[in-house]
């Protein structure tokens, strides 16, 4: 009676039909956008565990609790929270971890996720948009973890924010004003957690979802791309219906990304805030490290000669190239790539199948190269531990890094754009290649040689 009351105003029935009809293409790279979106549910589920108990106050507070290596200590509110969590709530310390797991997963989901797009063309027109949803995705993902990494207020996460601070204080002009605003008074401030915690759990978790919203809208308007193949054509989709084909298998997805998360968070300890102590602005624990999303500005700063520059009487301080300037450089290159690539190609066309990244060996070279300059500049953050390590001191694991970052992407550029276009000939020679059997009409067809001739 509700359904037929409700179709009766709202006309559900019709649009439901051609809803459950709906066709997904069937192949496993188009997983990753959906364990990135289970990744999300995960990460609401266990956060408002999380917040039922979290303390988002930096007041100085005595610690009695039932870590004895701590008694006695002056922490903030905030850390005695996070420790009250781990040691004293039931199952705090798992739903902690579980909820860092599926916030390192669900970054690494987005990140495989845009590769595909991006080493596929399948941000080419009409889906201009809904890569330019996915940049804002990854960016707003980004700016969760760093929020929620250091809302538990322990030396490592501080350290952390001390970086983050100096380098928006390097930005000429705007540094001291911004850096005010984010955090409240010059670093460290009691106001920092109380405004972490609003953009954690309310402001950016909002953008969040509602490009999750937006994104799943133009992608049911749109429709999927699709590989080539078994009748795949420009005009026409390929694949599994949405009901039941696809809602089983988007389920058994959920259940098994949620299983792996748990038992991650169960058995893989991560970020025992109680080892590294609470945040002291005199003190830096070393080798510290942060998650894998940010190793590479890290790096950045690691590796930039401290270079400053001094530009109409104004000094631009070292860290803003490396901590700034590079990473706008980066997504803004990422977020134009669409129309700069139709912009140099003069390809403007509507784009339903996918390329292999072989057909286009410009862009494969310019990703692969990104791709190594990003995972040489996340070694980076680790100079300090490869020193040690590889009995190498530091100034020279760091020019090596150096040089590497400059020559490994050109070098990797060059070596991927060469085997794509030795793939292309080879494709070209083997489609050119007559069939066993062929008749002497059908060899000359294809190039072939014919010995009578």
């Amino acid at each position: 009676m509700v359904f037929r009351w409700l179709d009766d105003r709202l006309g559900l029935a019709a649009w439901t039909r051609t809803g459950l009809r709906k066709v997904f293409p069937d192949h496993w790279t188009f997983l990753f956008g959906e364990v990135a979106l289970f990744c999300l549910v995960v990460l609401v589920l266990t956060g408002v565990f999380l917040t039922l108990f979290y303390v988002p106050d930096a007041t100085l507070v005595t610690y009695d609790g039932p870590y004895v290596p701590l008694h006695g200590a002056r922490v903030s509110a905030a850390y005695r929270s996070v420790l009250e969590l781990s040691f004293e709530v039931q199952a705090g310390l798992v739903m902690r971890q579980v909820h860092h797991w599926a916030a390192l997963v669900f970054v690494a989901a987005i990140v495989v996720h845009l590769l595909r797009v991006f080493f596929t063309g399948a941000y080419r027109r009409p889906r201009e948009i809904n890569w330019l949803i996915g940049i804002g995705l990854l960016t707003f993902a980004l700016a969760m973890g760093i929020t929620g990494y250091s809302l538990p207020d322990d030396l490592l996460s501080g350290t952390g924010l001390r970086i983050i601070y100096s380098a928006v204080l390097s930005i000429p002009f705007l540094g001291p004003w911004a850096a005010f605003l984010l955090f409240g008074g010059e670093f460290p401030t009691e106001t920092i957690v109380s405004r972490l915690f609003v953009f954690h759990i309310m402001l950016l978790p909002a953008l969040l979802l509602g490009l999750v919203g937006i994104h799943l809208a133009v992608l049911w308007r749109q429709k999927h791309t699709q590989w080539p193949g078994g009748g795949a054509s420009e005009t026409r989709l390929v694949g599994k219906p949405f009901w039941p084909t696809q809602v089983f298998k988007s389920t058994g997805l959920l259940l098994l990304t949620a299983a792996v998360l748990a038992l991650m968070g169960g058995l893989l300890q991560i970020n025992p805030i109680w080892t590294y102590g609470p945040f002291d602005p005199t003190r830096v624990s070393a080798p510290s490290q942060p998650d894998w999303y940010v190793g590479w500005l890290d790096g950045a700063l690691r590796l930039f000669p401290p270079w400053e520059v001094t530009l109409l009487g104004v000094t631009i301080p070292s860290p803003f190239i490396p901590g700034i300037l590079l990473p706008g450089l980066a997504f803004g290159i990422m977020t134009l790539w669409p129309f700069l690539e139709s912009w140099v190609t003069g390809d403007h066309r509507e784009h339903h199948l996918l390329e292999r990244p072989r057909d286009a060996p410009v862009r494969t070279a310019v990703g692969v190269a990104a791709l190594l300059l990003f995972v040489l500049l996340t070694l980076a953050a680790g100079n300090d531990v490869a020193a040690v390590i590889l009995r190498i001191p530091l100034e020279e694991t760091t020019n090596l890094l150096r040089i590497a970052a400059v020559v490994v992407p050109m070098v990797g550029a060059l070596v991927t754009y060469r085997v794509c276009v030795g793939l292309r000939r080879r494709d070209a020679a083997l489609r050119g290649r007559p069939r066993p059997g062929a008749t002497r009409l059908e060899r000359n067809a294809a190039g072939g040689f014919d010995a009578e001739e």
